[in-house]
C-alpha cells in the first residue's frame, strides 16, 4: 500500500472495512478528505477518473475490483445556525457519524430525528438515500444540503424543495447521481417536539412506558432494531437491501383475493405499499442460505455474508428472490443497496 502524502491518497487499498457488507474488495485509489478545501483540491484528479462518492459504506455491495477512486467527504463540525423558541437549525458535516449526531439532538431535547435512530452511515449519505425508518424520513428535517458539483467546480445549496425527495430517492441519486459531494447538511428540529408513533410496535411499546418523549422513543426504537436486525460489525450485511414495493389500489386488491392476510400500508397517491419482508418470507426464503450468502433468520429483507461471500454470492441470491417474487406475485423488487462494480 502506498501513501501519496501530497494529495492524502492511498493507493491499492482494500475496501472491506469500507463496506458494512464486509465484502473483499480493492480500489486503486481512495481520497480522505477533511474539508471543502480538501475536495476542491481533488476535483481535477476526479473529473479525468472513474470514481464513486462514498459516505459511511452502509448502503453499498462493491463489486471484487473497483476500477477508479474512491473518495470519502469525511468533513466534521457541529454549529447552530438559527436558534428561537419554536425550533432549532443545526449546520452539520458530512463526516459525522449519523446516529451520534441523532443522540445529540435527543438528549438536547430537539426532537424529529429520534425514529431514525441507529440507522448506520454519515450525516452526508442521509440525504441521498432520504434515509427513513418507522414513520419517518428524513427529508421532513432537512432545510438544506451544500456540496460541490465534481465536473463544474461550482457549489450548490440546495433547499428541501430542490433536493426533489421521494421514497429512498433525492436529486442526488438521479439528476446528479455521482456529480454532487454533499459537504453539509443543515437541519430544522422543534424545540417542542410531538413524538411520531405511527408504527405499531413503537407504539405499542410506548403504551407500556406510560411515556411521550422523544427520549422514550429513542430508546424503544434502538430496543426494536437490535431485536430484529444484525450488528454490520458482527455479520457483514448492508440493512434494508430492497425497497418496499408500491403497487396501484387494483393491483393490491387482485393480491389480496388470493392472499387475504397480505400486509399493506396506503398511501396518499393512492397506491398500496406492500412490505417487501413479507413477500420474501412468502417465497419461503426467512434463514435460508445460498452459497456463501443468507436472508437473515429474523429479517428477510436483510441479506447477510456468511463469512466470506463476494459481490457475486450477494448478488445471485438477491436476484434469485427477485425472480421468485416476480413469479409467485408479479410484484418487481428493487434494490435499495448501491451496487458499485
Amino acid at each position: 500500500m502506498y501513501q501519496d502524502n501530497t494529495m492524502n491518497i492511498t493507493q491499492k487499498v482494500s475496501l472491506k472495512q469500507y463496506n458494512s457488507f464486509g465484502i473483499s474488495s480493492f480500489a486503486d485509489k481512495i481520497i480522505e478528505c477533511q474539508s471543502v478545501e480538501d475536495i476542491i483540491s481533488s476535483l481535477n484528479i476526479l473529473v479525468s477518473s472513474k470514481y464513486y462518492i462514498l459516505g459511511g459504506g452502509n448502503n453499498i455491495l462493491f463489486d471484487n475490483e473497483y476500477h477508479g477512486i474512491i473518495i470519502r467527504p469525511n468533513i466534521h463540525g457541529i454549529s447552530i445556525v438559527n436558534n428561537n423558541e419554536k425550533y432549532i437549525d443545526i449546520r452539520v458535516g458530512a463526516g459525522e457519524d449519523w446516529d451520534s449526531f441523532v443522540a445529540y439532538t435527543v438528549e438536547n431535547n430537539w426532537g424529529g430525528l429520534e425514529n431514525l435512530s441507529l440507522i448506520p452511515g454519515t450525516v452526508g449519505a442521509s440525504p441521498v438515500q432520504n434515509i427513513g425508518a418507522y414513520g419517518a424520513e428524513v427529508k421532513d428535517c432537512i432545510l438544506n444540503v451544500e456540496g460541490l458539483f465534481v465536473h463544474s467546480g461550482c457549489s450548490f445549496n440546495f433547499s428541501r424543495e430542490d433536493c426533489l425527495f421521494g421514497y429512498r430517492n433525492s436529486i442526488f441519486k438521479s439528476r446528479f447521481k455521482e456529480d454532487a459531494i454533499i459537504t453539509y447538511v443543515t437541519f430544522r428540529l422543534s424545540k417542542h417536539p410531538q413524538v411520531n408513533i405511527s408504527y405499531a410496535p413503537v407504539r405499542d411499546a410506548m403504551a407500556i412506558r406510560g411515556t411521550n418523549t422523544i427520549q422514550a422513543v429513542r430508546e424503544e426504537i434502538i430496543n426494536i432494531r437490535n431485536s430484529k436486525l444484525p450488528d454490520p460489525k458482527i455479520t457483514g450485511n448492508a440493512g434494508s437491501f430492497f425497497k418496499n414495493p408500491e403497487v396501484p389500489l387494483k393491483t393490491f386488491e387482485e393480491l389480496k383475493a388470493n392472499y387475504p392476510n397480505i400486509p399493506s400500508f396506503p398511501l396518499d397517491n393512492g397506491d398500496v405499499k406492500i412490505p417487501a419482508a413479507w413477500l420474501i418470507d412468502q417465497c419461503g426464503w426467512k434463514g435460508k442460505s445460498l452459497g456463501r450468502a443468507a436472508v437473515h433468520h429474523i429479517q428477510p429483507l436483510v441479506l447477510i455474508n456468511n463469512g466470506d461471500a463476494t459481490a457475486d454470492d450477494i448478488l445471485l441470491l438477491a436476484r434469485t428472490i427477485i425472480s421468485d417474487i416476480k413469479n409467485k406475485f408479479g410484484i418487481e423488487l428493487n434494490m435499495e443497496v448501491n451496487y458499485v462494480k
